[in-house]
């Protein structure tokens, strides 16, 4: 276990100041460029120093800014993989992995026919970086950063094919910090993430809690919520687990109904959230809509995993391209809020 608590300032307008803590499996840290995901992994390896903090891996300290205690990167052994072909241009491919692997001759001469082959490089082992074809590039930068027996992994977004990452998972079995601005490659390969924004961890948990229950209005528009409202609760009814809300949109107030919100009041201004994903298009006159309300449809968007209808008044709903394909030629539609799927922040 790595607990992390790191403060950095770089003038004029930034600064770190974060305290996480690294398990086994993946930890992701998501968020957007500039918001410090790069200083926290080099904090980590021991490039930057940090103006406050302390690092401990499994009670090794590693640093303490009021100790004065810094550990140098060459003695931290975190295998770290930057953005960018971080391969030594000069070596060939075994000379690469010769260079980071450790122990006595035999060992490391058997240590590297072994990576080699487990990474699909032994016809490569003799080119240089600049010989290599990109399929082979990440496999071998992967497996440099391994043959060293690293404690940590860091990851600073690195473009990857997704088998690539796969493998990771079999090959290494020590905690990895991977730091991205993908949410989707985020979701699918950490255990626990971070959301970062300027510096600061906005929520933790593991993706589904993220995705599912953000926090504050910049974590819901962070994990791709678009539909985020400020309203009032206008009623709560713990014995029947409802609420009341009063929403004001830009075609006037509309009421819905919610589950019931424990820790509110009536009265309180909240902000509610709801995917996409779970918002429900339909053409006007539909009958047994619960929340439904009606809708000028501005836009349809083809993503690559749905159509994505934009509403006036900014609400967002995806549908599938099957169901969009039915429903195209509506001549009106009303978007329907399942009161289940409404969360406040």
């Amino acid at each position: 276990m790595t607990h992390a608590r790191i403060g950095k300032k770089f003038p004029p307008s930034f600064s770190l100041d974060v305290e996480f803590e690294i398990g086994e499996g993946v930890t992701g840290i998501y968020g957007e460029t500039g918001s410090g995901k790069t200083v926290i992994l080099q904090a980590l390896a021991g490039f930057i120093l940090p103006d406050s903090g302390r690092i401990l891996r499994d009670d090794v300290l590693l640093f303490d800014a009021e100790a004065r205690v810094d550990v140098p990167a060459r003695r931290r052994n975190c295998g770290y993989i930057p953005q960018g072909d971080t391969l030594f241009p000069h070596m060939t491919v075994r000379q690469n992995l010769g260079f980071a692997a450790r122990g006595a001759r035999l060992e490391r001469y058997r240590r590297i026919a072994e990576m080699l082959e487990r990474f699909g490089l032994s016809d490569a082992a003799l080119r240089r970086p600049g010989g290599l074809d990109p399929s082979q590039k990440p496999r071998a930068t992967l497996a440099r950063a391994l043959i060293a027996h690293p404690a940590l992994l860091l990851l600073d977004d690195p473009d990857w094919p997704g088998g690539l990452f796969r493998q990771l998972r079999a090959e290494f079995a020590g905690p990895v910090l991977l730091a991205t601005r993908d949410l989707d490659r985020c979701c699918l390969l950490a255990d626990r993430m971070l959301v970062l924004e300027g510096g600061r961890v906005l929520q933790r948990g593991s993706p589904a809690e993220v995705l599912d229950q953000p926090e504050s209005v910049a974590v819901a528009r962070l994990v791709g919520i678009p539909n985020v409202f400020e309203c009032t609760i206008a009623g709560l009814d713990p014995g029947r687990n409802s609420s009341r809300l009063e929403l004001d949109l830009a075609s006037g107030r509309q009421v819905l109904t919610g589950p019931y919100f424990p820790g509110h009041f009536r009265g309180d201004r909240v902000w509610i959230a709801i995917r996409p994903e779970r918002v429900r298009a339909h053409a006007t006159g539909t009958e047994g809509i619960v929340n439904g309300l009606g809708a000028q449809l501005v836009r349809a968007s083809h993503l690559a995993r749905c159509v994505r209808l934009e509403f006036a008044g900014g609400i967002f709903a995806d549908l599938s391209r099957e169901d969009y394909e039915r429903q195209k030629d509506n001549r009106g539609w009303q978007v329907e809020f399942p009161p289940a799927a409404l969360r406040v922040l």
